[in-house]
């Protein structure tokens, strides 16, 4: 299943451990397995303090995160939606962690498609659901940086 328009921006200073056609391969893929369809898909890698103004102003949280997932799709249409991506928390978290740069954001990617799939991590047994999809993309894709 291919995406239909793919739009990728980089809102940072750094170099990223991937580029567009490694993105567009690695949410491809999970479109593919979960059999769902993609009109539209933008990955925006931004900053700390980028990540913080969407999560205070979207979402009334007043913190970093990784990934804010902001779907445009009801139920099982096309899916159309925007990942925003902390890139400083991403290798953060690959350094706190001790795994490749590149892996951390090939999952933070996935994590994102998943969402747009309609799961949800709120709760353990579904936050545990979402890892095990995630090594399983990670997996199938052998992606390495």
């Amino acid at each position: 299943m291919a995406i239909a328009e793919f739009n990728f921006f980089n809102e940072t200073d750094l170099r990223l451990p991937l580029d567009e056609k490694v993105a567009l391969k690695i949410t491809g893929a999970v479109f593919q397995g979960e059999n769902r369809s993609c009109s539209l898909l933008e990955i925006v890698f931004v900053d700390d303090a980028e990540i913080l103004r969407i999560n205070q102003e979207h979402l009334q949280h007043d913190y970093v995160t990784d990934i804010i997932t902001f779907p445009y799709h009801e139920g099982e249409e096309d899916i159309e939606g925007t990942l925003f991506c902390c890139a400083t928390q991403i290798i953060r978290q690959a350094t706190e962690e001790k795994i490749l740069t590149g892996t951390e954001f090939a999952r933070i990617l996935i994590h994102g498609v998943l969402h747009l799939c309609g799961y949800e991590d709120a709760q353990p047994a579904q936050k545990q659901r979402m890892t095990e999809k995630e090594n399983y993309y990670l997996n199938q894709l052998e992606f390495t940086v």
